[in-house]
C-alpha cells in the first residue's frame, strides 16, 4: 500500500542531544525506569477524533488542515483512509493503543440502522489492520453531544426518545469496544448538565445518567466486557453546569448510585485546569479513592477559558503527573492524547512533531518523578510532617479509640497547642527544582 505520509520516517530514540525533529530525545521505549520499561508505564494512546477527523475548524473559521487523505470525505473510502492513515502513523511513532468514538470512525446516516452497518464495516476493517501489529485498543466511547438531539445531553436529557437513541448508541460502541479488544469504555461529560435552574429538574437528570450507566453496565458485561468503566470529569464547558464537573463530584455521583465498583476516572489535564484545580489534584483525588484509571494527555492555555487541547510540553505538569501515577501504582488504562495541532501547524508533519513533543513530554515527566521518588526527600518531610500521630494521643486519634471527651480533656491540660511544624514549602519547591533540573539519563 502506498505510503500516507511519505515525508515522515519512523520515529527512532536518539537522546537528548538530537537536533532531528523526526526523532524521540526521551522517549525510549525500553528503558528501564523504577523496574518497568519506559512503554510499560506510559501506554500511549492516538486520539482518532483529533488526529484523524479534526482539520483545525473553531468559531471563527473553517479548517486549515486537509485531512481527507486522498478520499472523498463524508464516505467510507474516505473512513478507511483514515483507518490506513491512523495504522500509518501509529506504527511510526510506536503508538500502540488508539481511542475512538463511534462518530469518528464512520459518517453518520439519517438513520441508525445505517450508521451501524457502517460501523460493522469498519471495525472488520480495523481488525484486519490490526492483525500482526502491536497496536489495539485502550477505549471506546460514543458521541452523545456533538448532534443537535442531544442539545440537553443524553444521560440528563428530558427526551425519551433521545434517551433511548442514546442508549443505542452505548450498546453499539460497547460492541466495538469489545470486538476491537477494548481495555475501557468512556461516558464523556458533554452536555451532562444544565444552563438555568428554572426548566430543570437536577435530581431526574442524575437519576436517568445513572440509570444510562446501569443499563451500559449491565450490557457490557453481558457481552464479556471485563475492563473499567470512565467517566471523563469536565467542568462548565458546553454546559454551566456540569454533573461531572471534577473528580470529587463525579466519585460523589458514582457511589450514591452504586456504580463506584465499576467505574473509575479518565483524568484530563485541561478539564483539572478549568474546573480550578490542577492536574496532579484531579489525580490524587482520584487515586486515594481507588479510581484512577486512565488519563486524556494534553494541557490548556491559562489565558483562554475554553478546552484549547494543546499537546503537553509543561514538564513540572508531566513531572507531578508522573509522580501521582507512580505512586498509585500505575493506570488500568494508558495515556490517550487528546491533544490538536495548533490552527497555523496543519501539515501531515506537524501531527507527527505533536506527538512526539507529547510523548518526550510524559516521558521526561516520568524520568524525573522517579528521581523524585529515589531522591527520597519529598517522601520523608510528608512522612515526618504527620509524625505526631504516630504515637500518643494521635496515634489514639487515628486508630480510632479517642472519644471527642478525652480530646477535648487533653486539650484542657494543654492550654494551647505550639503551631504546627513548618510546611517548608518553599524549600520542597527547590528540592524539585534540583532534581527536574538535575540529570537526565
Amino acid at each position: 500500500m502506498k505510503e500516507i505520509f511519505p515525508s515522515v520516517p519512523a520515529i527512532r530514540y536518539e537522546g537528548a542531544g538530537s537536533k532531528n525533529k523526526f526523532a524521540f530525545k526521551y522517549y525510549d521505549a525500553e528503558r528501564v525506569i523504577l523496574g518497568k520499561p519506559m512503554k510499560e508505564h506510559l501506554p500511549f494512546a492516538m486520539a482518532w477524533w483529533h488526529n484523524l477527523c479534526a482539520t483545525g475548524t473553531d468559531m471563527f473559521g473553517r479548517g486549515t488542515a486537509d485531512k481527507s487523505f486522498g478520499a472523498e470525505e463524508g464516505t467510507m473510502a474516505h473512513a478507511k483512509a483514515k483507518v490506513d492513515a491512523g495504522f500509518e502513523f501509529m506504527k511510526k511513532l510506536g503508538i500502540r493503543y488508539f481511542c475512538f468514538h463511534d462518530v469518528d470512525l464512520v459518517p453518520e446516516a439519517d438513520d441508525i440502522k445505517e450508521t451501524n452497518r457502517r460501523l460493522d464495516e469498519i471495525s472488520d476493517y480495523i481488525l484486519e489492520k490490526m492483525k500482526g501489529t502491536n497496536i489495539k485498543c485502550l477505549w471506546g466511547t460514543a458521541n452523545m453531544f456533538g448532534n443537535p438531539r442531544y442539545m440537553n445531553g443524553a444521560g440528563s436529557t428530558n427526551s425519551a426518545d433521545v434517551f433511548c437513541f442514546a442508549a443505542a448508541q452505548v450498546k453499539k460502541a460497547l460492541d466495538l469496544t469489545v470486538k476491537l479488544g477494548g481495555r475501557g469504555y468512556v461516558f464523556w461529560g458533554g452536555r451532562e448538565g444544565y444552563e438555568t435552574l428554572l426548566n430543570t429538574d437536577v435530581k431526574f437528570e442524575q437519576e436517568n445518567i445513572a440509570r444510562l450507566m446501569k443499563m451500559a453496565v449491565s450490557y457490557g458485561r453481558s457481552i464479556g466486557f471485563k475492563g473499567d468503566f470512565y467517566i471523563e470529569p469536565k467542568p462548565k464547558e458546553p454546559m454551566k453546569h456540569q454533573y461531572d464537573f471534577d473528580a470529587a463530584t463525579a466519585i460523589g455521583f458514582l457511589r450514591a448510585y452504586g456504580l463506584d465498583k465499576d467505574f473509575k476516572m479518565n483524568i484530563e489535564a485541561n478539564h483539572a485546569t478549568l474546573a480550578g484545580h490542577t492536574f496532579e489534584h484531579e489525580l490524587r483525588i482520584s487515586s486515594i479513592n481507588g479510581m484512577l484509571g486512565s488519563i486524556d494527555a494534553n494541557q490548556g492555555d491559562m489565558l483562554l477559558g475554553w478546552d484549547t487541547d494543546e499537546f503537553p510540553f509543561d514538564v513540572y505538569s508531566a513531572t507531578k503527573c508522573m509522580y501521582e501515577v507512580l505512586k498509585a501504582g500505575g493506570l488500568t488504562g494508558g495515556f490517550n492524547f487528546d491533544a490538536k495541532n495548533r490552527r497555523p501547524s496543519y501539515t501531515a508533519e506537524d501531527m507527527f512533531l505533536g506527538y512526539i513533543l507529547g510523548m518526550d513530554t510524559f516521558a521526561l515527566g516520568l524520568i524525573k518523578a522517579a528521581q523524585l521518588i529515589e531522591d527520597g526527600r519529598i517522601d520523608a518531610f510528608v512522612k515526618e510532617r504527620y509524625a505526631s500521630y504516630e504515637s500518643g494521643i494521635g496515634k489514639k486519634i487515628v486508630s480510632d479509640e479517642a472519644t471527642l471527651a478525652e480530646l477535648a480533656e487533653y486539650a484542657a491540660k494543654l492550654g494551647a497547642p505550639a503551631l504546627p511544624g513548618s510546611g517548608r514549602q518553599e524549600y520542597l519547591e527547590s528540592v524539585f527544582n534540583e532534581v527536574l533540573f538535575g540529570r537526565n539519563e
